[in-house]
This record gives structure tokens, sequence and C-alpha cells, in this order.
């Protein structure tokens, strides 16, 4: 492993952009190793040539996938998968992170958790919501896995089948569920590293907060745990 910094890829999408400073700015204080923080923007990625997916915006605002058809909620829902070939498959672990996280320990105690034998390590979650609607209105979308990748540990060289023509061309489900690693190199994270608001055990503490029913800027959702931490951030970030 190189001596660069811990490159910690988060995603973008500039109806959130408050969640992604928060993310930011909460990682930040906490860390006590370097990192270095890359927004994965969807048009960066397609002026790179990695990125081109097609999709669609219904009358209410909902998104669709015209691959496979389904509905999905942020311009990272794919792009996310783009991380092991922006690093060239190499053998540095980093970081894919949703922007609705906020951080409450310092990342190097989770870089710790990171297993030399494993491709990718993330909280296994059985989450199955029950809700209809998410974020504002956003159909929510229930399949296997879900969440697991909302919080990756990648080893790109051992993610080769994340290759330009899968990222664009497989389904949300094969990539979501991780049907792109082998089932031995899908390692485990404890639940505290991606600790879903309004789903996890209130009994855990959380070592990372993530908003998947909204951040507590959003309508309904504002009082949802650690709102007031979370807000804090936000109040430094105003003006």
């Amino acid at each position: 492993m190189s001596n660069r910094p811990l490159r910690v890829y988060v995603g973008w999408d500039g109806r959130d952009a408050l969640a992604y400073e928060v993310c930011r700015k909460s990682l930040l204080r906490h860390a006590s190793i370097p990192v270095e923080i890359i927004s994965v923007k969807d048009w960066e990625l397609r002026r790179k040539g990695l990125y081109w997916r097609a999709s669609r915006t219904d009358s209410s605002g909902q998104r669709w996938d015209e691959r496979d058809g389904k509905p999905f909620s942020t311009d990272f829902s794919f792009t996310r998968f783009c991380v092991p070939a922006l690093e060239s498959f190499g053998d540095d672990w980093v970081l894919f992170m949703d922007a609705d996280m906020m951080w409450r320990a310092d990342i190097a105690d989770l870089l710790a958790q990171a297993d030399s034998q494993k491709g990718v390590m993330c909280v296994q979650h059985r989450h199955a919501p029950l809700e209809l609607e998410k974020m504002g209105g956003l159909v929510q979308t229930v399949y296997r896995r879900k969440n697991w990748s909302s919080l990756m540990l990648l080893k790109p060289s051992r993610c080769t089948e994340l290759t330009k023509y899968a990222v664009n061309n497989q389904t949300g489900q094969w990539l979501h569920a991780m049907c792109w690693a082998k089932e031995e190199e899908i390692g485990c994270l404890p639940d505290e590293w991606n600790w879903l608001e309004g789903w996890s055990s209130p009994n855990i503490d959380p070592k990372i907060v993530h908003y998947t029913r909204g951040t507590p800027d959003m309508p309904g959702t504002e009082d949802a745990g650690y709102a007031e931490e979370w807000r804090r951030y936000a109040g430094t970030l105003a003006g």
C-alpha cells in the first residue's frame, strides 16, 4: 500500500449539496489520518467516457433508469460503481459513501477494519423498509442487499468485474447486490459504521449516521436521530 492519503469518494447530487458538505466537514472533524475527498459527479464521469447510462425524469421528479426500467433516487445511484475504474483497479483501499451521512468517529478506525483478503467491505444490512417513499417523495425501492453499497471499502484490484460495460449495462440489482464480487471477498463491517436512521437498533452508538429517510433539513425528517448534531455542522456552513 502506498503512503498517499486515503481517497474517499462521496456521491454528489446538486439537489442536496448541503448533505455533501456536512458529510465532508464531519469526516474531516474526526479524521486522524490524511484523506483526499473526491466528489463523484455524473457529468465529470460522462466527460471522461466512463459513464453514459441513460435515464428519464417523470412529471413528479422521479428518475427512471432506461437500462432496466427501475426507479432510482440520486445522481450517484450508479456512478458509485465507477470508483474502481477511477482508481485504475489499483491495490490501495478507497472508500465510497453516500452524501447523506454524518461522521461521529475517526475514519482511521474504519480503515483498520480492512481485511486484505476481501475486495469490498460493507455493513451487511437486512434492510426492508416499510415506507413507500423516501427523501421528499421519491420511490422507495426494495432490493436484495439494500444499502450494502451505500458505504463500501473497496480494493479496486479485486473489483475488476466493474468494467465500464458492466456499470453502464448491468441492472441496478446486479450492481447494488454486489454480484460483481466473489462471495468470499465481501467482508462485513460492524453496524455502527453505517447506522440507518429510523431503522438500525437504537442501542447502537453510531460512528456514521446514515439519513436514508432524509437529512434533518428536509420536511418530515426534522426530528431525525442526531438531528441537532447534523444541524450544528450545517450551521457552520451557512453563508
